[in-house]
């Protein structure tokens, strides 16, 4: 009987001690983490751009192919290929010896029809003279007279003949027609070239024409003046310039519209070469959210929109519908209002009702974009 009311008492005193052990263990559980410090950005209207892009195709509005006005063999060659060249300036030379020796023919002959007309001169007033004193008659004198006018009519016929073989001679000598930068020179010496072989072309590439075809449905917010950006690979802006042009109907097949615009070329571009074009149709107030501030799940997009929780700022997901993206934003058309505050940084961390600390954010929306350049003078 003793021994069993001390197991009773044992067993007793150890439910006592886990007891107090399990209500310890439970006064020393962790408590939560402060709220994470977060930016945080509000929501306000601004100026948004209404773009389009589109490929454009760059030319040169001064550029000739240059071919031969006469057929011959090439003698010389002097121009290289991509040399600056000058208006005027002799690039290949066709053999002309033939042509020269017809000029030094009408040479000759227009010297014997100046000595012929010289000695009709004479006649005429010899005749003149002995019709005076009565001895010539009239029909002499008309002789005369008649002499002088075709020795006239042959000495400027001669001359004709010298400022034509002139012209020809210097059809041999292929000049530049502009100043500008000289392509592929298409012959060698001593090619023999027609009046229909190429022979090379010149190109002013200091400023260029980028031509753009719009979908007409788009061309009607098109009309001159319109800003015109030139695009890299990576979205960065080229150069801007403005719509000097909008063809007045669309392609009957493609329902396209030509839109022309002049650009200074102060980066390299060179004609026939196919660039991103964006054209700014206009602009408009409408919410913005940086990119970086945007998550997505499953396709759908949200933000942490910072909202007042019973204990202080927490943060909800809020699915938003997004519109254009610009350089470093979205146009939001659903999902916030004007005033909401939405979290900007420690995204990953953050959980649909978690408590934060807000802070401003540092993060700006995109400036307002400047207005293009007017459009360069043709």
């Amino acid at each position: 009987m003793g021994t069993t009311k001390r197991w009773i008492l044992a067993l007793g005193a150890a439910a006592l001690l886990t007891g107090a052990g399990a209500c310890k263990s439970a006064e020393q559980k962790p408590s939560a983490p402060p709220p994470r410090e977060v930016e945080v950005l509000t929501i306000a209207p601004g100026d948004v751009r209404e773009t389009g892009e589109y490929l454009g195709t760059m030319t040169s509005r001064k550029s000739v192919s240059l071919l031969p006005q006469i057929a011959g063999y090439v003698r010389k060659i002097d121009v290289r290929p991509g040399q600056q060249v000058k208006v005027g300036q002799v690039l290949i030379e066709v053999d002309s010896r033939q042509e020269a020796a017809a000029l030094q023919s009408a040479q000759a002959q227009h010297r014997s029809a100046a000595s012929g007309h010289a000695l009709a001169v004479k006649n005429l007033e010899r005749t003149q003279a002995l019709l005076k004193e009565g001895l010539a008659t009239g029909q002499e004198l008309e002789r005369a007279q008649a002499a002088v006018d075709a020795a006239e009519a042959a000495k400027q016929a001669t001359a004709a003949q010298i400022a034509q073989s002139r012209v020809e001679l210097g059809f041999h000598a292929v000049r530049a027609p502009l100043a500008g930068t000289a392509g592929d020179v298409l012959v060698r010496l001593g090619d023999y070239v027609t009046a229909s072989t190429p022979l090379t072309t010149i190109t002013q590439g200091d400023m260029l024409e980028v031509d753009i075809t719009v979908p007409a449905e788009r061309a009607r917010a098109v009309k001159v003046g319109t800003p015109v950006e030139i695009l890299d690979s990576s979205n960065k802006v080229l150069v801007a310039s403005s719509v000097y042009f909008v063809a007045p109907q669309a392609d009957q097949r493609t329902q396209l519209v030509d839109v022309k615009a002049m650009v200074p070329n102060s980066v390299g571009l060179r004609p026939n070469e196919m660039l991103r074009t964006r054209i700014v149709f206009g602009t408009k107030k409408a919410l913005q959210v940086p990119a970086l501030a945007v998550v997505r799940q499953s396709g759908q997009p949200f933000v942490f929109a910072v909202q007042q929780g019973p204990n202080g700022a927490i943060v909800a997901r809020r699915p938003i519908t997004l519109g254009a993206l610009g350089e470093r934003n979205y146009v939001v058309e659903k999902g916030l209002a004007s005033g909401d505050k939405i979290a900007v940084t420690s995204l990953q961390a953050l959980r649909d009702g978690a408590p934060i600390k807000p802070k401003p954010a540092v993060m700006a929306l995109e400036p307002p974009a400047k207005d293009a350049a007017p459009p360069p003078s043709l």
